[in-house]
């Protein structure tokens, strides 16, 4: 096993916006919750921007003109190359002005609401998506046990 496998995952953080967001450390345990066995000898980026740049990239990439909460962009799907440590799995860019908007409005911790989108958006990265109601149905029930085992209630329950 190599060095990074046995470290688990790697999170590269960047902040663009001087807005609150959870520590590194909260970022990297909640991206390492939503992959588990995974996250060994992997790396997730996360940035955190402002809604101008949320809004460029939300209208770019998914032809939506308005700022969102995270938007997760997966790494080409490519095999690791021998002794190629950590494997990459992709970036999420999250806009905490929207986070914060949204979860006052769902009556949401923002640190809970923080969780469920890191998990969330890093389940995106490694396959899952909720274009077809079974696909969500899959990714609510992940999202919903891996937010339980971090002590979170579930965020689609009202």
């Amino acid at each position: 096993m190599s060095a990074a496998q046995k470290r688990g995952l790697q999170l590269d953080f960047q902040r663009r916006v001087r807005d609150w967001s959870p520590p590194r450390g909260e970022l990297e345990h909640w991206a390492s919750a939503a992959l588990g066995r995974r996250a060994a000898g992997s790396e997730v980026g996360v940035c955190v921007v402002g809604a101008p740049e949320s809004r460029r990239l939300n209208a770019r990439f998914r032809g939506r003109d308005a700022p969102t909460n995270v938007l997760s962009f997966p790494a080409a799907r490519m095999p690791r190359a021998p002794g190629r440590d950590p494997q990459i799995l992709g970036e999420l860019v999250v806009c905490p002005r929207v986070l914060r908007a949204e979860a006052r409005a769902q009556d949401k911790t923002l640190r809970a609401y923080w969780a469920h989108l890191i998990v969330h958006g890093t389940l995106h990265l490694v396959g899952y998506d909720h274009e077809r109601v079974a696909d969500a149905r899959r990714m609510e029930r992940r999202e919903i046990a891996v937010l339980r085992r971090l002590g979170f209630a579930n965020p689609y329950r009202s």
